[in-house]
Order: structure tokens, then sequence, then C-alpha cells
């Protein structure tokens, strides 16, 4: 079973048990069964890092967005809204900049659920290769952080499920290393590269998942709905 077929849920071989594969019309009753558990609708995938925080306080209460990360996130979602889709929800992590990030947005999709989870916090997914030298969290936080990530990446981001008929546009607000991790998880890329990409604060990544499970990049750190003045990356 490939990798795509594994994680991008769910493949519709996997759903039905062969076993109960009738004796005399076992590959009819097989194609039926397969067609029942394919997905029919694409999910659309919007990625948004957080805005501008303060990087001054201790406690994650402490990190609220600045005015200028209030201005982004006010940014992105006029941004969002005026693609003019009908977003299905907003899943976001439970950190202060993101839920704030969050709360912003919103104002500008009325009507559109807000969902908080502790899976999309910031963290450190898995040692970056290469190497760098300004950023060396201790080797447990790879463990304790990347398994959370990775329960992050499989329990969001996968093919629709077969009973869904319309295509599908969710809001995830969430982190750069949480974004660049999934990013490359579900590209099929070597997730140990994840730091190579860079995104700004309050930046759209897009990614599409085809009913056959094929993830393609629409866009990557999108910012050029904001003014220069307004871009930042910390």
């Amino acid at each position: 079973m490939t990798l795509e077929m594994c994680l991008f849920r769910r493949e519709p071989l996997a759903l039905i048990n062969l076993k109960k594969k009738h004796e005399e019309t076992g590959e009819e009753e097989l194609a039926s069964r397969l067609d029942h558990c394919k997905a029919k609708a694409t999910r659309h995938i919007f990625l948004i890092r957080h805005s501008q925080y303060n990087l001054d306080g201790r406690a994650d209460k402490d990190r609220t967005l600045t005015p200028l990360g209030r201005e982004q996130a006010e940014l992105t979602g006029r941004r969002l809204a005026s693609l003019g889709l009908k977003f299905d929800q907003i899943i976001h992590s439970s950190m202060t900049r993101a839920t704030e990030t969050t709360e912003i947005i919103s104002k500008h999709l009325p009507g559109v659920k807000k969902i908080s989870t502790d899976l999309l916090r910031e963290g450190a997914p898995i040692e970056p290769d290469p190497p760098v030298s300004h950023w060396k969290p201790e080797a447990v936080q790879y463990y304790e952080d990347g398994a959370r990530i990775e329960a992050a990446f499989r329990n969001f981001i996968h093919r629709a499920d077969a009973k869904q008929e319309e295509d599908s546009y969710e809001i995830f607000v969430c982190h750069a290393n949480v974004i660049r991790y999934i990013v490359c998880r579900a590209l099929q890329f070597p997730p140990e590269g994840w730091l190579r990409l860079s995104l700004n604060n309050g930046s759209i990544t897009h990614l599409v998942i085809r009913p056959n499970g094929r993830v393609a990049l629409r866009t990557l750190g999108d910012t050029g709905f904001m003014p220069p003045d307004k871009i930042t990356r910390t």
C-alpha cells in the first residue's frame, strides 16, 4: 500500500472486509462495495498562520496579538471573505495568538463554526535536516510535539468521507512549524525539510485533496493581499 493510500483517508480497498466477499458473485460484489466507499468530493484546506504577537510574553496567555497583528488578521479575514467560498468550519490552535487571530477572521465569515484543538498547538515536529544553529530544542520536545503534530496531520489531512457529496472549504488557523510540516507530509516530501519553508504572519496556504487522494498545493504562505509595510514573519 502506498504512502498516499495510507495517509489520505481512506483508500476504498482498506475500508471493506474482503473476507465477507460473496462466494458466487465475488468480483461484482467487491466492485459494488468499493464504489460505495469511494470519495466523491474535493476538500479545500486553507492553512492560516497566526498574526504577529507579543514575543515578550512569558506565558501563552501573555502572547497576545500586537496592534499590527490585529491589522494583519483583519486583512486575512477580508481576503478569505473576498474568495466568495462557502466555508464549512474554522479549526484553530488553542494557543492565544491563534485564538485571537481566529476571532478577528471569523468576523468576516459570519455563521462559520469555530472549533479549538490542542493538536494544532505550536511545537517541534521533527528534527530538521540540514540542522540549524539558531534553533535547537531539547530532543525530548521532538518526541512530545512530533507525535501530536503527526496526529494532527493524520486527523485533519485526508480525502473526503464517502458520504460527502459536495466539495468542502475548511480553514485551519495555527502555526508556522505545524503548517510547514503538514505541507511536507501532504506533498510526500521528506518532512525533515520543513524548516526550509518560510511563512509570513497571517499568510494563507491552500491545499487541495482530490477524491482519489492526490494532493495539490495551490498557494504557499500567500500575503500578496497585504501592503508591504504590514508584512512580518515573527
